[in-house]
This record gives C-alpha cells, sequence and structure tokens, in this order.
C-alpha cells in the first residue's frame, strides 16, 4: 500500500514539473496533482496494455517512437476526466509524456524492487 502511495506521489510530481516547464500545461494545485497521478496509474492500468497491443504494428514501424504517443493519449484521457488539468494537444502531451516517463523512472529507481518482484 505504502509503495501505491509512493508510486502515486511520484506521477503527481512528475506532472507538477510537467506544468512548471511545459508551455500551456496547468494544474489547479496539489490537490488536482494527487488526483491526476491517480487517475493516471488506473489509465496505465487499465487502458494503456489495449491501446499499446493495438497499436502495435504502428510502434514496430517506428522502432518505439508511437508509443510516446500513446503515451501522452493517456494524459490525454486524464485531463478529460480531470478539470483541474490541461494539456493542451499533441504536442504537449508529448512533453509532458517524457517528463513524467523520467521523473517516474528516476522515482522507481530510488524505490527499488520488492521481494515478490525479485524473484
Amino acid at each position: 500500500m505504502i509503495r501505491f502511495v509512493l508510486r502515486i506521489l511520484i506521477a503527481a510530481a512528475g506532472l507538477w514539473l510537467a506544468a512548471r516547464i511545459v508551455p500551456g500545461v496547468t494544474a489547479d494545485g496539489w490537490k488536482t496533482l494527487i488526483i491526476a497521478g491517480f487517475l493516471l496509474g488506473v489509465v496505465n492500468a487499465v487502458v494503456r496494455p489495449v491501446v499499446t497491443v493495438l497499436t502495435f504494428p504502428l510502434t514496430l514501424v517506428t522502432l518505439g517512437l508511437f508509443l510516446l504517443v500513446v503515451n501522452a493519449a493517456m494524459i490525454g484521457i486524464v485531463d478529460w476526466l480531470l478539470d483541474g488539468l490541461r494539456v493542451p494537444g499533441l504536442w504537449a502531451g508529448i512533453q509532458v509524456a517524457i517528463v513524467t516517463g523520467v521523473i517516474s523512472w528516476i522515482g522507481q529507481a530510488f524505490l527499488g524492487k520488492t521481494s515478490r518482484e525479485r524473484d
């Protein structure tokens, strides 16, 4: 449960940083960012696998770069679901996906693996 909360906080931190450095992206405060981090986790767990499988041929042709568009679409879904988060367009979504991806990667490196993941 603690790891789940930490992952939400890491996603919220990534979205906060993206709102600070990506032009046009805004969030209405920490409450919105934490809800957005939770929603992003849910969307990534439920919708992203389906979209990834459906777009596999395009991802293969683009050597994986299309996954940035898929990640931007997931952020767009969160933007659509949550009034306090605004991501204006595909390019901003791709930039947010890159920022949140890097922050999530760094955060996961600090969290390390659990005993179940090591086996």
